[in-house]
């Protein structure tokens, strides 16, 4: 299984947008069974994790994001979802999803851009 991220772009400090991930590849892995997460990497900086969301569809974020970014998931699409707003140009980064633990390939992320 590989993750596909969509939904990066360019927006203005205080815009808003909505990421999207989809797990592909193998129909036999269980995507319904597995916690999932978001992550981000800024220029220069480590990755870190921002949002989660297991398969009981509860959810936890950094503080960074925690009021401004919603996390949410659609098992029959195998998909999931990162609602952002209020962006400020420190949430600059590329933006990754994976699932928590056994880690499936990594996808080339999708990049946001925050102008102050």
């Amino acid at each position: 299984v590989y993750m596909v991220e969509s939904g990066g772009g360019f927006v203005q400090a205080g815009g808003s947008l909505r990421l999207s991930c989809k797990a592909s590849g193998s129909i036999l892995s269980d995507f319904s069974g597995s916690d999932m997460d978001w992550y981000r990497q800024a220029p220069g900086k480590q990755r870190e994790l921002v949002a989660s969301i297991t398969t009981e569809r509860t959810t936890d974020y950094s503080g960074s994001v925690k009021g401004r970014f919603t996390i949410s998931r659609d098992n029959a699409k195998r998909m999931v979802y990162l609602q952002m707003i209020s962006l400020s140009s420190e949430d600059t980064a590329v933006y990754y999803c994976n699932r928590r633990g056994n880690l499936w390939t990594w996808g080339p992320g999708t990049q946001v851009t925050v102008s102050s």
